[in-house]
């Protein structure tokens, strides 16, 4: 991160305004890089791959295939078995949102450090998630259809498969809200649902779902409803995505002073990718009150 040579010169030349400004934009900085950081959901559900010092844009991720052990006959050389390895490329790309401080706003009321800050961090951090869960729609195996609401047993159905598919793992489950309605409201339905016990309760206190089967429930807006009111989610193990992140979070300040501004620029430079179909389950369901 680095900030131009105009970007705190203060017009009158006083220091201490300097100096605040200077003070300001780092607090931004600060408070930006910790919403980027801890409001993206997926980032915390997928395999991550730091390159920031690998050279280049692009990054083969290799992929083992399974071998089968067999008895030994003592006294017998084993047989070797041949491993041909696949790949998947991830290739990194920018992205990044601008907000622009004019001086009045600096010095006005309010606290833009943290406001900016976070409507930056946010900005970053809900792409990184959009740019994942739109490869939900990649899995090849997919329950749920149009204007079918979300069950427990689409959950189960999902776990069914992805334990058959060899995920020894954790497993999570990433829906829209309006989705996930159905789910919570059978679970607190209690003539639905008469032995719904603590996740029931918990449901009914809290709004949250928990762990179904295994698997952790999370909701996202970031999770897009398309003109048919249907929403596309998925029950994925953190093998199945991956994220290659060459830059997390830089934020840049630059002065314009004919505008009598400082522009913040916020960028991350990442890619992102399917790394195992076999680890990963579409959801389309119904995503209507």
């Amino acid at each position: 991160m680095s900030f131009t040579g105009s970007a705190v010169h203060d017009a009158g030349g006083g220091a201490g305004n300097e100096n605040n400004l200077s003070d300001l934009f780092t607090n931004i900085i600060a408070q930006a890089r910790f919403t980027a950081e801890e409001q993206s959901l997926m980032l915390g559900l997928v395999t991550q791959y730091n390159i920031g010092n690998v050279a280049g844009k692009t990054i083969q991720v290799p992929k083992y295939p399974a071998i089968a052990a067999a008895n030994l006959t003592e006294g017998t050389d084993m047989s070797s078995t041949r491993v041909n390895t696949t790949s998947v490329s991830v290739t990194v790309g920018e992205v990044g949102a601008q907000v622009v401080l004019t001086d009045l706003a600096a010095m006005g009321a309010g606290n833009p450090a943290d406001e900016l800050g976070t409507v930056l961090g946010n900005a970053i951090a809900t792409k990184i998630d959009k740019d994942l869960i739109a490869l939900f729609d990649g899995f090849s195996t997919s329950f749920g259809a149009t204007t079918e609401e979300l069950t427990v047993a689409h959950l189960f159905k999902a776990a069914a498969t992805l334990r058959n598919n060899k995920v020894t793992g954790s497993m999570a489950c990433v829906l829209n809200p309006l989705a996930a309605y159905n789910l919570k409201a059978n679970l607190t339905n209690t003539f639905a649902n008469p032995n719904g016990g603590d996740l029931q309760n918990e449901a009914m206190r809290n709004g949250y779902v928990g762990s179904i089967a295994g698997i952790d429930v999370y909701e996202s807006a970031n999770v897009a409803v398309d003109g048919s009111g249907d929403s596309k989610g998925a029950v994925f193990a953190p093998e199945a995505l991956a994220i290659a992140l060459k830059s997390d979070f830089n934020l840049e300040v630059q002065r314009d002073a004919s505008l009598r501004a400082n522009e913040l620029n916020a960028t991350a430079v990442y890619g992102v990718a399917e790394l195992d179909d076999d680890f990963g389950v579409e959801l389309y369901v119904d995503a209507g009150l």
